[in-house]
């Protein structure tokens, strides 16, 4: 048996004792959280990447941009609702949109797992250059390698996303007070479960589509509303529940949420009844979580359902004075129970 590639050559001396990376590292949930902050953060401490939010903010000469960076690693290449070319697309102008900028360019890199059919690739292409037209970017650079075969399972991208500051920055969780009306912009866990069920290959009918799609318009509908907007974020890795931990953790108060509120399709919820799945811990590729200042979540409502990407949008909670339970959860029966701050996801490889 050959062994792992970082063993070769290796300067650093290993014991058996020493910790090893897990995928519960790399599944955005508190686990991924500590390890960014304690072994990441800081080594590369710095003002523009301490506040660890989706997107940058750097600020050369005058003026003021985003930038973002990601790889995509889904299995498989293919879903319902969507592929990695298109997600990848997704995934950056989203942490852009969210970070309050406007996305403008973005950078492609491929790592091609030797063997992948030629169209196999070519589509993937043409998914990631139709959803960079409609969402108004230009992919202006990237780069190409091919690893033997079994070491990229098909195909890897990275991205590296840049967008312009045009209006002033969301103001962020750290600005959240009691009272503020938390929102999702449409039904929640369709993304992670539409790839489970088609990576484990489970017949439902009918299948679970991903909601895979750029949340600009979304992000533009609330400009154009002059709604007064704390914080945004897309619901990825973690889901609902990771964003509503990380915002309780940065404003020092709790949040508590409704059940009866919180849009799941029925293809979802009959997916994580069968499997014991939480929607509030699955990951989302289209839906984003919005704070918004006491007594403007009907405006914001509004404002969201003009977009066909906010058409299911719906108040689900509000922040609340601090308790020992940072995110609590009303229950369809009527009681309270502590929502678990995710340690990684229940399905790893989604994005």
């Amino acid at each position: 048996m050959s062994q792992p590639a970082w063993k070769g050559c290796c300067p650093i001396p290993l014991t058996a004792s020493d910790d090893r990376i897990t995928l519960e590292h790399g599944e955005g949930g508190r686990t991924a959280r500590e390890f960014i902050e304690r072994r990441i953060l800081a080594r590369f401490d710095n003002p523009w990447l301490r506040p660890l939010e989706d997107a940058a903010r750097v600020c050369p000469d005058s003026s003021s941009i985003a930038m973002t960076t990601d790889s995509f690693v889904v299995s498989p290449l293919f879903f319902p609702g969507g592929d990695i070319g298109s997600l990848a697309v997704h995934g950056t102008v989203n942490d852009l949109a969210v970070a309050g900028a406007r996305p403008r360019w973005l950078t492609l890199s491929l790592i091609i797992e030797e063997g992948l059919p030629v169209p196999v690739l070519e589509a993937i292409l043409a998914s990631a250059a139709t959803a960079a037209e409609a969402a108004g970017v230009a992919i202006v650079s990237g780069d190409t390698k091919v690893v033997p075969s079994g070491a990229a399972d098909g195909l890897f991208i990275t991205t590296t996303g840049v967008g312009e500051f045009v209006e002033a920055p969301f103001v962020g969780p750290s600005s959240l007070v009691p009272g503020d009306a938390l929102l999702v912009s449409g039904p929640i866990g369709r993304h992670g479960i539409a790839v489970l069920t088609a990576r484990e290959e489970m017949e439902f009918d009918p299948p679970p589509r991903s909601d895979s799609a750029s949340l600009i318009p979304v992000v533009e509908a609330l400009r154009r509303a002059a709604v007064p907007v704390r914080a945004v974020r897309d619901a990825t890795r973690g889901g609902v529940a990771a964003v509503l931990h990380e915002w309780a953790a940065c404003c020092g108060h709790g949040v508590g949420i409704d059940e009866i509120e919180i849009p799941i399709t029925p293809e979802v919820r009959g997916v994580c009844e069968v499997l014991g799945l939480d929607a509030l811990h699955v990951a989302c590729e289209g839906t984003l979580v919005v704070a918004v200042e006491q007594g403007s979540s009907r405006a914001a409502l509004e404002a969201i359902r003009t977009v066909s990407e906010g058409a299911g949008a719906s108040q689900i909670g509000v922040i609340v004075p601090g308790s020992i339970n940072p995110v609590v959860v009303r229950r369809a029966l009527g009681s309270d129970q502590p929502l678990d701050d995710p340690l990684g996801t229940p399905m790893p490889r989604i994005c």
